[in-house]
């Protein structure tokens, strides 16, 4: 069995809002795994359904490029090493100038950008001349374009301190409707921005997160001490509510919490006569998938005093 240490009950403890001696035997009974230790917790009723995403942390900016004809978005991730070079102007600048670049390069990864020619220059090397104007490593860690053909249109946001950003996509019967759908799109991805959907409908969420989910609400029923008999009445209501929470589609309208994004989009194609239907969301938010360095503390101050 793994040890468990301070900073893993501390890390638990942050993510679950449950108490220290709780989180202790959450990982103690599941091995120092702190995913399990989250389903463990809230079985027990004793943890909120935590942003697991939120245990990452990195710097630099999150930018969003959308074409004029709004045909195609790209939205990018360019890591810097402080948040003071993040509010760099020419840090800014470069983040901009190089995500128009991704899009009308039409590249499809970061080793095909750093081949690509920018202003008469490989791109690489354009990286590195930014990084010696602004004096901190700089990486480009992620980007992805969404192109929309006829009768499709794409729209997106990108929040004010650059640290999430979304890009939408829809199809739709006509130009005409796309053009009468283009602030719908931008309103739902500042939904999407502040509510964090994982998914875009239920056809996206994989199977076995719902199988685990059922596993988790038995377990709670379990604690609750109501009957296994009536449980298979109980779980449907309860992975309903995970399906609508969890999906872009299914969640409850930031502007209308009385209608779901879907009855807004629906509504939205009857009033211009027409269809609308999203097809693709993609959501980055700065840092998600890069692990923090965790130190002991008493290492952390000994290794500055070296």
């Amino acid at each position: 069995m793994s040890k468990i240490t301070a900073s893993m009950v501390k890390e638990l403890r942050e993510l679950s809002g449950a108490g220290m001696m709780d989180c202790k035997k959450a990982l103690v009974e599941c091995g120092g795994d702190i995913d399990a230790s989250i389903d463990f917790l809230r079985a027990k009723g004793l943890g909120k359904a935590a942003k697991k995403a939120d245990r990452v942390a990195s710097e630099g900016l999150i930018s969003v490029v959308v074409s004029d004809d709004f045909k195609k978005i790209t939205m990018s991730e360019i890591n810097s090493e402080t948040d003071f070079v993040a509010k760099n102007e020419n840090f800014i600048n470069m983040t901009k100038e190089a995500t128009t670049h991704i899009q009308t390069s039409n590249v499809n990864s970061v080793e095909e950008l750093l081949e690509s020619s920018i202003d008469g220059v490989k791109f690489s090397e354009y990286i590195s001349t930014q990084i010696a104007k602004i004096g901190e490593n700089l990486v480009v860690r992620r980007f992805v374009t969404l192109s929309a053909g006829e009768n499709g249109i794409v729209n997106g946001y990108c929040h004010s301190n650059g640290r999430v950003g979304v890009i939408v996509a829809a199809k739709c019967d006509s130009e005409k409707t796309c053009e009468g759908a283009k602030e719908l799109l931008k309103n739902i991805s500042m939904h999407a921005a502040a509510m964090k959907p994982k998914f875009l409908d239920e056809s996206s969420i994989d199977p076995e997160l719902i199988k685990r989910e059922e596993e988790v609400a038995k377990e709670q029923l379990k604690e609750e001490g109501k009957p296994e008999k009536i449980w298979d009445k109980i779980i449907p209501g309860k992975i309903a509510k995970f399906k609508n929470e969890n999906t872009l589609l299914g969640q409850k309208f930031v502007m209308d919490d009385k209608k779901s994004i879907k009855q807004v989009i629906d509504e939205k194609a009857k009033e211009l006569n027409g269809s609308i239907e999203l097809v693709e969301y993609i959501r980055f938010e700065l840092g998600e998938g890069i692990e923090k360095k965790v130190d002991d503390f008493a290492s952390e101050v000994a290794a500055q005093l070296k």
